[in-house]
This record gives structure tokens, C-alpha cells and sequence, in this order.
């Protein structure tokens, strides 16, 4: 039943797909077909993966495993510990890297146009920075509770 239920929730990210697949078929069929293949665009399919992620790991977690009989030892910590810990130094990352692409770019103009600025572009870009850092101390917070 579990099973069933995180392959329905991982086809939700399809839904627009297949709505713009039955207003537009009605136009050109073939088109609208290769379009619900070939279209899905990237946004879907990260939430799709997400979405599979958690139902694998909602399916593996002690307590579901515990309820099937598979182990009979009880977890001590909190299985979405990691998980936490995991999204909050991704989501940092990812802020990180956007932030010191547009820094680092506009670093690199004011570097060129006036090389004795150097220093105050670097700890602007340093500052960008901070924040993957900021989001690993979170992560260490989180699995040492």
C-alpha cells in the first residue's frame, strides 16, 4: 500500500505536463505528443526526483521498517536528522554559488577597471561565501542535538 502510494505522489510533478497534453491535442496531436515526451522541463523533473526521494525514504525509515518486521531494533535518533542537516548545507551551497557568481563577476569589472580595489571586492565575494559556511554550522547543529 505504502508503494502505491509513493509512486502516486511521484507522478504529481506530471500533471502539467498532461493538462497541456489534453488542451493541446486537440490542435495537433502528434506535436502535443512529442511535446509531453520531450517537454518536460527541468522544474518537473527536480520535483519529481525530490518527490521520489522522499517516498524512498519515508519507505525506509525505522519506523516503517519496524512496522513490516524487517528490524527489530529501535532507533535512537531521528531518521530525518540527516535529511535535515543534508538540505540545509545543499540549499546553502546552491545560495552560495549563485551569490558568488554575481559577485565574483562583478568583482572581476571593478578589478579590471581599478585594480587598487581588490581587497573590498575580495571580502565582498568572501562575504558570499559565508553563507555555505553558515549553512554547514546549521547542519552540525542539527546532528549534534
Amino acid at each position: 500500500m505504502m508503494l502505491i502510494v509513493a509512486i502516486l505522489v511521484g507522478l504529481i510533478p506530471l500533471i502539467p505536463a498532461v493538462i497541456f497534453f489534453l488542451r493541446d491535442r486537440k490542435n495537433d496531436p502528434s506535436n502535443a505528443t512529442r511535446k509531453l515526451v520531450f517537454g518536460l522541463n527541468g522544474f518537473n523533473a527536480v520535483v519529481g526526483l525530490m518527490v521520489v526521494g522522499i517516498g524512498v525514504l519515508w519507505l525506509v525509515t525505522p519506523s516503517t521498517v519496524m512496522a513490516v518486521g524487517l528490524e527489530e531494533v529501535v532507533a535512537t535518533t531521528d531518521p530525518f536528522a540527516a535529511l535535515a542537516a543534508a538540505i540545509s548545507t545543499g540549499v546553502a551551497c546552491i545560495g552560495c554559488g549563485i551569490a558568488v557568481a554575481s559577485t565574483g563577476a562583478a568583482a572581476i569589472g571593478v578589478i579590471a577597471e581599478k585594480p587598487e580595489s581588490f581587497g573590498r571586492s575580495l571580502i565582498f565575494v568572501g562575504m558570499a561565501e559565508g553563507i555555505a559556511i553558515y549553512g554547514l554550522i546549521i547542519s552540525f547543529m542539527i546532528l549534534n542535538r
